[in-house]
C-alpha cells in the first residue's frame, strides 16, 4: 500500500470515528441520516483478526427487513475493508446511528441483475454513487443484507 492509500484510509477511519461519536452523543439527532439515507453502525467480524469492526454506513435502499449497502469507498480502486470482512464472514449486525437494538443480518453481494435493478434507486438516493463508479474501473459491489431467517 502506498502513502496516498494509507492517508486516504486513515482519513476515512478518522471521519468514521467522529461521525459515530457525534451520532452517539446526540442519540442520532445529528449524523443519523445523510441526506435522505439512514445511517447505521455496521459491525462486521474482521477477516484476519476475528475481532468486531464497526463502521458507519448509509443504506440508500431499505425495504422491510432488507438493507442495501454500497461498497463504493468513495470511488477508490480498492474494496472497503467492511466489504471484504462481509465476504469472509457474512453474519453481521446493524443498529441505527446513535443507538438502538442491533439487528443480526446475513450479507451477500448482489448479482449483476439485482445490482442493475437496484442501481437507479441507489443513485436516486445519492447521486454521488454514480460518480464513484465513474472514478474507478472496479465494479462497485452492492450488498444485500437480510435476517438469517429471511
Amino acid at each position: 500500500m502506498n502513502l496516498s492509500e494509507v492517508l486516504k484510509d486513515r482519513t476515512m477511519q478518522g471521519m468514521n470515528i467522529v461521525h459515530r461519536s457525534i451520532a452517539k452523543l446526540s442519540k442520532g439527532r445529528l449524523g443519523g441520516t445523510l441526506g435522505a439515507m439512514p445511517v447505521f453502525e455496521v459491525t462486521t467480524t474482521g477477516r484476519s483478526s476475528g475481532r468486531a469492526r464497526t463502521v458507519m454506513l448509509t443504506a440508500p435502499v431499505r425495504r422491510d427487513d432488507m438493507f442495501v449497502f454500497v461498497a463504493s469507498k468513495g470511488g477508490d480502486d480498492r474494496h472497503p475493508d467492511w466489504y471484504r470482512n462481509l465476504v469472509a464472514h457474512p453474519e453481521f449486525s446493524v443498529r441505527p446511528a446513535g443507538g438502538g437494538d442491533p439487528i443480526a443480518l446475513v450479507a451477500r453481494t448482489a448479482t449483476t441483475e439485482e445490482k442493475a435493478a437496484l442501481w437507479p434507486e441507489i443513485v436516486d438516493a445519492y447521486r454521488g454513487y454514480a460518480g464513484y463508479q465513474k472514478k474507478t474501473d472496479r465494479d462497485i459491489p452492492v450488498v444485500i443484507a437480510q435476517p438469517a431467517s429471511a
